[in-house]
């Protein structure tokens, strides 16, 4: 089986954001997402839409549990707290240490099937979806005939946080959502809410214009100082900065240079034009 529709590693790209990896992500995703028949335009979409949306653009990878106390007290607020809760001063800023208390079975009404000691830190949240527990480690391990805890090395690699992310689309049913182009839904499934809904939706809406052949640059905003988000990071990555998609004097300088160099208007504003040859020329 293959992709119903050209895709592209250039599509890709510009839908990640620029992330330099993307094209080992391509090659992974042309063998791995035709395993599980996500394959057509409104699937594929629906795919990277959800999972660059929960990984920053397929580079979270691994769960974050460096909490400060405060954090700690917001996120984790049913194991932190006044006693018999425990003191969140004690915890903070020791990942391992967090993991093995709020995701071990002993202290929880929610199983994930940690009852060894260390299982909470070895089996924390990794891949594109963040799969997290004993018990998910093995299911997914099952359908790749790996063990728990060899599946944690594979979830690892950019194949195996791919194809958990496509285990767990598979199981939710996701593809269903995406053929009935049910946005909603498809997020409802995928993290239990609507949280982050309007970017997930924003991300379908790209990917389904572009594989539609709308040109790259009608897909992004004008951004300039001051603005934030998924363009300017395209826009930094483009330009060899560090791309933390805030868009500061450093970068209007560096992108000035550039339009110059370019026969552009120096103008410091990435707009449709600036925008179109950075894409070409990344």
């Amino acid at each position: 089986m293959s992709f119903k529709f050209d895709f592209t590693a250039h599509q890709l790209k510009i839908l990640l954001g620029g992330n330099p990896d993307s094209n080992d992500w391509f090659e992974a995703m042309s063998e791995i997402l035709p395993k599980y028949d996500i394959v057509t335009k409104e699937r594929v979409a629906g795919f990277i839409a959800q999972c660059a949306h929960e990984s920053a653009n397929f580079k979270r990878l691994e769960e974050n549990l460096n909490y400060s106390e405060e954090a700690l007290l917001s996120v984790f607020g049913r194991y932190f707290g006044d006693p018999p809760k425990r003191n969140a001063a004690e915890y903070a800023r020791n990942p391992e240490m967090i993991a093995n208390y709020v995701y071990q079975d002993e202290f929880r009404s929610s199983k994930m099937g940690n009852v060894n000691e260390g299982d909470g830190w070895l089996f924390r949240g990794r891949g594109l979806k963040q799969l997290t527990g004993r018990d998910n480690y093995a299911r997914f391990g099952k359908t790749v005939d790996m063990s728990a805890e060899e599946a944690v090395e594979y979830v690892a690699t950019k194949q195996g946080a791919l194809e958990s992310a496509c285990w767990f689309w598979d199981t939710a049913d996701c593809n269903k959502f995406a053929d009935y182009k049910d946005i909603e839904g498809m997020s409802k499934r995928i993290n239990g809410g609507t949280i982050g809904l309007e970017d997930r939706k924003r991300r379908w809406e790209q990917a389904l214009a572009l594989f539609n052949g709308e040109s790259p640059e009608k897909i992004y905003e004008t951004v300039r100082v001051g603005s934030q988000g998924d363009t300017v990071r395209l826009v930094q990555v483009a330009l060899g900065l560090s791309a933390d998609g805030i868009f500061g004097r450093g970068t209007e300088s560096t992108l000035k240079k550039w339009q110059s160099a370019n026969d552009l208007v120096d103008d410091g504003i990435a707009g449709p034009k600036t925008i179109a040859k950075l894409l070409k020329d990344t």
